[in-house]
């Protein structure tokens, strides 16, 4: 274990958690929309599109991510050549198992809009394109941006599991220091080292999450 080791661990972690967190939102944005217009009270009611679409999100979100990397395995060699051994090749795992959970999030915080403002701007004409970019996302983004940090910190968590496909990352390289120094890990100045560098990345997270929420929420809610 070395200095570089810890950096290239790190700079794996959050690029594995980055851009898993914008894969994510890419695919359940849009499917979090799909579900919140097509609810009871929805812009666009289809009861038939939100069972089938609240169906597969729900049971994607039910499957263990070990599984889904499994699932996933013959995609991940399609697209990269390789299933295991590089970080990349937890990426598409990581965005199943996590779009799912962002569907239900921005589901969530585009519910809370106020259904006043919704109806005033459907009387004056505005389509349901126009409600959902000039209302509902934009009076929303507050809560958004909070379910960004826990998207993150959620798929933070998942690149545990990089470590069963030799993927690498910082809570994998606690584990492989773990069963290298079974006898003297906790005594160990490097394990701590790592799981601190862990914490902090989380904190991080979650204290952008909640500024960036806190500048732009217009009604100031959050202190």
């Amino acid at each position: 274990m070395s200095w570089s080791n810890i950096l290239e661990m790190s700079g794996t972690t959050i690029l594995m958690t980055v851009l898993s967190t914008l894969l994510a939102y890419i695919i359940g944005l849009p499917i979090g929309v799909l579900l919140n217009i097509t609810a009871k009270n929805g812009l666009k009611h289809n009861r038939y599109i939100n069972a089938i679409v609240g169906l597969v999100v729900n049971i994607l979100r039910s499957v263990p991510c070990l599984i889904v990397i499994v699932i996933c395995m013959p995609w991940v060699r399609a697209m990269f050549g390789k299933g295991t051994g590089v970080w990349y090749t937890i990426l598409i795992p990581m965005t199943v198992c996590a779009f799912g959970f962002v569907a239900r999030m921005v589901e969530q915080s585009l519910a809370e809009v106020p259904a006043g403002e919704i109806e005033a701007v459907k009387s004056l004409g505005a389509s349901t394109w126009q409600v959902i970019t000039k209302v509902l996302l934009p009076e929303a983004r507050s809560s958004l941006v909070s379910g960004v940090a826990v998207v993150a910190v959620s798929i933070l968590g998942y690149t545990s599991f990089a470590y069963n496909i030799g993927a690498g990352g910082l809570i994998s390289g606690i584990y492989t220091f773990y069963t290298r120094n079974t006898g003297n890990y906790m005594s160990e100045i490097y394990f701590w080292i790592l799981v601190v560098i862990v914490v902090i990345i989380v904190q991080v997270i979650q204290e952008c999450g909640l500024l960036i929420a806190k500048k732009i929420d217009k009604r100031r809610v959050l202190k």
